[in-house]
């Protein structure tokens, strides 16, 4: 089930661009040209899973946004993917009116209202377009997938769904309901998608209870009428309806720690210290500006693809920073020596005419054979080069990170507090050293600490605020954290357990001869001790039906049964589940989406288990630090 849901999207997807027919060998062969309009929800879909080249080869030689001026093209079918909001369908009513296309094909993301599907009636019976909108179809493509396993909900408006819209003093209720309205929305899109019905397990008294309630609800209507059901297409059944999926509804609330923490892991640095989004990274480089002395360095930004494609970033996303440093390293070695035999194989024919006929016409012969292979893997070589090319600048700008931030001491500092092992360097010590890191690095070690460490009396807290507001850090974020852990002490989820640790191994073989761009001196080459994350934790207990004081009075939905029962009671003698789906309501990260694989990946008796991880929005730390800092000015 993994890698079906990105899959699924895709096809979903393909089938829409071809005017919502199934793909045949001719449509491929010979696709026919059209438009596609998408608003930002659309686009944001689209970008991660499908490149310009894949939608030229599907036909489409134009995309644009709905909301950009657009020039009438006549004679070209358009296929509009869209959400059915107000401000959407207004300007689709004003598209017809203005009668830019001939035909018009309209696809929206989410189910369209009765009300506003009676609005586009009328507008195209007022433009006389009638006959021009050819279909309206709702897609149920809600989400956004970036990986095989890794969904979430919201890239552009992602405020309206993050920690701080969940969690805010002021919220009414009528905002509450939309917001848990939108997000099960989104989370049946999922299941409409994967073509499963699920059990839904979650925890109680918060947000993603109220999640969990209205999505049951939700799916056994649909399956109440069994000739409309969206979970059986065509009738057919899913290829593995014999094994439902679990999904697990989880709460930001249930670990504080986790988004907070500093990362030693390749893709969640990327995530966490240079500005990954959608798959794509990008990074500031300094440019010298020409002419006069003194003028100031230019900066240009430059934007790389960080897509599934590419076997490197596959390979060792989730792999420690030194082990990826060593292996660009070994990479770029590898292509120098292929560069380095193309180059002699050219010199080779650029033979010397002092040699007789016979030793020329025998040595040409032998070296066209190794030209023709050299040159037929130049494409394969430029690839590889461009690749290269990219890790390193993507590698190198976080190592700077790294060396200036002292991030390793903070991630070594972090998982020594999370395992209860003794500290060599004081936290206040940390926290007062002008050399150590950012304003920003401080709050979260001492955030950590302040949630998993050994506990604090106030005045002691009191001390290290007026520490961290000398060292430049917005305090209130502390306030927030202090009114939360009185709160979650009240909860059970208290009983959350932490581990960790690392451990420095011998420094760095490749990197220390000094012919490697990367100079490591001064970082530590860092091993995280394997360990499971507080929700890995909880996802392991639900789908092995363990005991754990944190699961054990978790609410219990199955939609497939007629009567809702008591929730809480679980039918006994179920076997573990094989697949899962993993949702994190106000927001998820890189570090726990990379330890529910590492998880997956040691259970493998008698099959692989498979897990797909989702969020309302994908934070990273300094985007989380911002929202519980609002919430602490909030409570003022």
């Amino acid at each position: 089930m993994a890698s079906v849901l990105r899959e699924k999207q895709i096809s979903a997807l393909k089938r829409m661009l071809n005017f919502n027919a199934n793909i045949t060998k001719a449509s491929v062969s010979e696709p026919v040209w059209k438009i596609l309009v998408y608003d930002r929800y659309g686009q944001d879909i689209i970008s991660p899973i499908l490149s310009v080249k894949e939608l030229r080869d599907m036909g489409v030689t134009l995309h644009l946004l709905l909301h950009s001026d657009r020039d009438p093209i006549p004679d070209v079918p358009t296929i509009y993917f869209v959400m059915p909001n107000e401000e959407n369908i207004v300007r689709i009513s004003q598209d017809f009116r203005n009668q830019l296309y001939d035909s018009y094909f309209l696809n929206f993301i989410s189910p369209i209202s009765r009300q506003r599907l009676e609005d586009l009636a009328s507008a195209s019976l007022n433009a006389g377009c009638v006959s021009s909108v050819n279909s309206v179809f709702d897609q149920y493509l809600n989400f956004i997938t970036v990986e095989d396993n890794l969904y979430f909900l919201r890239h552009q408006d992602r405020s309206s769904l993050n920690y701080f819209a969940v969690n805010r003093g002021d919220m009414k209720d009528t905002e509450m309901e939309f917001l848990i309205d939108t997000i099960v929305d989104s989370l049946f899109s999922v299941f409409v998608t994967l073509g499963a019905v699920p059990i839904i397990r979650s925890p109680r008294g918060n947000a993603a209870e109220m999640v969990a309630e209205k999505l049951d609800k939700k799916i056994r209507e649909n399956l109440r009428d069994a000739r409309n059901s969206l979970f059986a297409p065509d009738g057919m059944p899913t290829p593995f309806s014999f094994q439902r999926p679990l999904l697990a509804i989880l709460d930001r609330n249930q670990d504080m720690a986790t988004p907070l923490h500093h990362t030693w892991t390749y893709q969640a640095l990327a995530h966490d210290v240079l500005d990954l989004q959608l798959n794509r990274v990008s990074i500031e480089e300094v440019t010298e500006k020409a002419g006069h002395v003194g003028a100031k360095p230019r900066k240009r930004t430059k934007t790389f693809d960080l897509n599934p494609t590419d076997k490197f970033w596959m390979q060792y996303k989730g792999s420690p920073f030194p082990i990826v440093a060593e292996a660009v390293q070994g990479e770029l070695d590898s292509y120098r020596s292929s560069e380095e035999e193309v180059k002699r194989l050219k010199a080779a024919m650029g033979l010397e005419m002092s040699n007789g006929a016979d030793e020329v016409i025998g040595s040409m012969s032998d070296n066209t054979a190794k030209l023709t292979s050299a040159v037929s893997s130049l494409p394969e070589l430029l690839e590889k080069k461009r690749l290269i090319d990219m890790h390193m600048t993507v590698a190198t700008a976080i190592l700077d990170h790294i060396k200036s931030r002292k991030l390793d001491v903070y991630f070594e500092i972090e998982e020594k507090i999370l395992g209860k092992a003794m500290l060599e360097k004081s936290l206040m010590d940390m926290i007062t050293d002008p050399e150590a890191g950012l304003p920003s690095d401080k709050l979260r070690l001492f955030l950590i600490s302040f949630i998993c460490g050994p506990p604090m009396t106030e005045a002691e807290v009191d001390q290290y605020i007026t520490a961290l507001k000398d060292a430049g850090c917005e305090v209130e974020t502390v306030q927030y954290m202090r009114r939360w852990k009185t709160y979650s002490k009240l909860s059970s989820n208290s009983t959350s357990q932490y581990s960790g640790g690392t451990k420095t191994v011998s420094m760095f073989s490749k990197l220390m001869s000094h012919g490697s761009q990367f100079v490591m001196e001064g970082v530590k080459n860092l091993v995280v001790k394997k360990h499971n994350l507080p929700i890995t934790r909880i996802v392991d207990s639900l789908m092995e039906m363990k005991s754990l004081p944190e699961t054990d009075d978790y609410r219990y939905f199955d939609p497939k049964l007629l009567r809702p029962t008591d929730s809480s009671s679980i039918p006994r003698n179920r076997s573990p589940f094989q697949d899962a789906v993993v949702f994190v309501v106000g927001g998820g990260n890189y570090i726990e989406y990379q330890n529910l694989m590492d998880y997956t990946k040691g259970k493998t008796n008698p099959v692989q288990k498979k897990i797909v991880y989702g969020c309302t929005d994908l934070v990273n730390a300094d985007q989380f630090l911002k929202q519980l800092c609002q919430l602490g000015c909030d409570m003022h």
